[in-house]
């Protein structure tokens, strides 16, 4: 085996040896045939040199990190450690270079490294500018070239070019819709589309299409001013009217999910790795970006088991949204659920709320409130009993405790918030004193009141089983299915009675339905009680107001029941997790079937969020008692929609008609052509005038066939 050795490595050889090869004719050294002695061609130094990944010329791969620690000799190899392992996820480091004092030896508190690319370099930057060292050092990361740049800054101001304002896309402008129709994106097949649901025409009307849109499937934000689709390179983010431009990208290898900050400030996404090895672990990524600029605020990157605690498992073993925001709409705090602690963070500085976890011992779940930083967290019995199980309300950022209950013989614990955040309402299934069957009661507790009063119900049968609960989206009342046969009840309660006193009172139970979940109208009042999965899509509409029931309906095999966010109109719809009877129907708040569309290969159907109203509660009010006065503008506008759709159909019946008028002419015409040629096939006789015909009967005999039999007889008988 021979070992290459470089012309530099052999001149240095030699001074060491004291030979001077300048003296020495090495054209005129010949080797044995096949014999090299590790020499290199220059052809071969050329060639092993191009192999070799070289690092982009110029300082634009190199970048600058400030405010280090000032630190002694003996402390430098591990600041270079942790310096190192915080740069090296943004690419391979090529030179890392951390300059000393000659005298004192002590570093200057800033160091250099390079990368192979620009790319990863602005990667650095990114990731890593800002970063919280330790509570005295924040990191300044900041790319060569940028010194160079500033520093050819002309002593002399001169006047920045303007260039022309050109307004960017209006992403809001699909909300003035004079028809104030609401959007919807299916995604079917290799296509994505949106529409418009035009419900007085019966259809819905195209806005946007696209094919391969998307990888995976489509998402749009809370308030509806994104849409974004999921692919294996990171999401993209699209808005607008009816052109859709893309906003901005978000890349992230590997992608599966994403997720939506409430305010839609912020964008999560995640991706997992196999282990590669048989007893390891999924790797889970996980960054948060900013939605406008597209930077990474926050990247997590670790085990799946470390993020695997609580929530409804979605892929790989990890609950999803691992991250739960709360504060309202100011995305102010996230936070997950880890081993005996609950971890928020705070988007100011994506650092831990006061640099430590909430540490709560053997928490099971935790939910925000949907308007303010209070956290209602569950913890189960521990000790085999002797220590209870409890729900806690903690306010963030202060910590405190706002109201805390023992809960006992606890088999398990859900955890419902109202919408508006005044109540949330606990279902808790405890053992009975046998311990071999389990029982069902709920807690209310008041959060607006003085020190959170909590009231305790229970079904009227308390060993029925609870299917599914669901509030009233801004009222005070709550549904709840409940059951145990192939048929079950329906139970309405409110949390104020008529004298406005604060109790719990029943509305009405309604037997033996077809249901198992719940989907109240956005705007209160209305429900829809659906038959899913196993029950084949029965529908009743029910009006809570009125206690009756308005209609009932059938979407034979529907998956999913989806409200447009005015309440004014219901989606049914059957995806691809059946083969037959795929896409969606349309139907009124009171259960009037408005359209059907039928879709092969059909996936997603999503309808497009609206931001919250900006009318006062008083001017809501105010229009609600004045409806028949604004209602008078739209009534002329469906008589004159009725009217037009009245012309529409009588020109389309004149035309059908006129066509059919041509055709008849068209064909009478040819057939007056070709009778002289009929004439001649029938000899002369003319066929067409079959009122010249004489009728004639003629009966013929015909001998259809003959039988000879021979009979034999008896000649001696009688």
């Amino acid at each position: 085996m021979t070992i290459a050795i470089s012309m530099d490595a052999i001149e240095a050889h030699a001074r060491d040896l004291g030979v001077n090869l300048s003296a020495v004719d090495l054209d005129s050294i010949a080797l044995p045939a096949g014999e090299d002695f590790g020499i290199l061609s220059d052809d071969e130094e050329i060639c092993q040199k191009e192999d070799l990944p070289e690092p982009e010329g110029g300082l634009s791969n190199i970048v600058v990190v400030d405010n280090l620690p000032v630190v002694a000799p003996d402390k430098y190899e591990k600041l270079e450690s942790v310096v190192r392992k915080l740069f090296n996820p943004c690419g391979a480091i090529v030179v890392f270079w951390m300059p000393t004092d000659p005298e004192t030896q002590n570093t200057y508190g800033y160091c250099f490294i390079e990368y192979n690319t620009s790319q990863e370099a602005e990667l650095a930057r990114e990731k890593r500018n800002g970063h919280k060292l330790d509570r005295l050092h924040i990191l300044a990361v900041n790319v060569f070239h940028d010194f160079d740049k500033y520093m050819k800054v002309p002593d002399e101001w001169t006047a920045a070019e303007l260039t022309p304002y050109a307004p960017g896309e209006n992403l809001l402008k699909w909300l003035t819709d004079e028809k104030a129709r609401d959007q919807f994106v299916i995604w079917a097949g290799m296509s994505t589309e949106i529409y418009w649901n035009d419900a007085k025409r019966a259809m819905p009307q195209l806005v946007y299409q696209k094919q391969y849109w998307t990888d995976s499937y489509v998402q749009w934000s809370p308030l509806g001013t994104h849409l974004a689709t999921v692919h294996n390179q990171g999401a993209q983010v699209w808005g607008g009217d009816d052109k859709f431009l893309r906003l901005m990208k978000f890349p992230h290898p590997k992608l599966k999910l994403i997720d939506f900050s409430p305010g839609e400030r912020y964008l999560v996404t995640y991706s997992s790795e196999e282990p590669s090895k048989p007893r390891g672990t999924h790797t889970v990524v996980l960054n948060i970006f900013d939605v406008r600029s597209g930077k990474v605020m926050r990247e997590f990157k670790g085990s799946a088991d470390d993020l695997s605690t609580g929530g409804s498992i979605a892929v790989s073993g990890v609950p999803w949204p691992i991250f739960r925001w709360g504060g309202g709409r100011d995305d102010k705090y996230f936070a997950r659920l880890g081993k005996n602690v609950i971890s928020v963070y705070e988007t100011e500085t994506f650092t831990l709320l006061d640099k430590k976890s909430l540490k709560v011992e053997n928490v099971a779940d935790f939910n925000w409130s949907p308007t303010d930083p209070i956290i209602s967290m569950f913890v189960p019995e521990m000790g085999g009993g002797n220590q209870p199980a409890k729900v806690s309300l903690v306010q963030i950022p202060s910590r405190q405790e706002l109201r805390q209950k023992n809960l006992f013989s606890v088999s398990d614990c859900k955890m419902y918030w109202q919408n508006n955040g005044e109540y949330l309402a606990v279902q808790v299934d405890r053992y009975t004193k046998t311990k071999k069957s389990i029982y069902t009661g709920f807690e209310l507790y008041r959060i607006k009141e003085k020190d959170i009063p909590v009231e305790v119900f229970e079904l009227d049968n308390k060993n029925h089983k609870v299917v599914a609960f669901a509030w009233e989206p801004r009222g005070h009342r709550f549904a709840i299915i409940h059951g145990d046969g192939p048929k079950h009840d329906i139970s309405f309660y409110s949390v104020r009675t008529s004298d406005k006193a604060s109790r719990v009172s029943k509305l009405t139970t309604i037997k033996g339905r077809q249901a198992n979940a719940l989907f109240w109208s956005p705007a209160g009042r209305f429900i829809v009680l659906a038959g899913l999965k196993g029950l084949n899509g029965q529908l009743e509409f029910y009006n809570v107001d009125d206690l009756e029931t308005m209609a009932t309906g059938e979407h034979f095999m529907a998956t999913d029941v989806m409200w447009d966010p005015t309440g004014r109109f219901l989606a049914t719809a059957v995806t691809s997790v059946h083969e037959m009877e795929n896409g969606f129907q349309i139907w009124s708040f009171s259960g009037k079937h408005i359209y059907k569309v039928s879709k092969d290969h059909f996936y997603q159907f999503q309808w497009r969020p609206r931001p919250p109203s900006l009318l006062t509660p008083e001017k809501e009010k105010e229009i609600s008692e004045n409806l028949e006065m604004y209602s008078k503008k739209y009534k002329q506008e469906d008589r004159d929609m009725l009217d037009e759709k009245f012309e529409h159909e009588s020109y389309r019946r004149k035309q059908l008609r006129e066509e059919w008028t041509r055709w008849v002419a068209k064909w009478k015409e040819q057939h007056d052509e070709e009778r002289q040629c009929r004439m001649a096939l029938r000899g002369g006789e003319d066929s067409d005038k079959e009122e010249e015909y004489q009728g004639k009967e003629v009966e013929v005999d015909e001998v259809v066939s003959v039988i000879e039999e021979t009979l034999a007889f008896d000649l001696d008988q009688d």
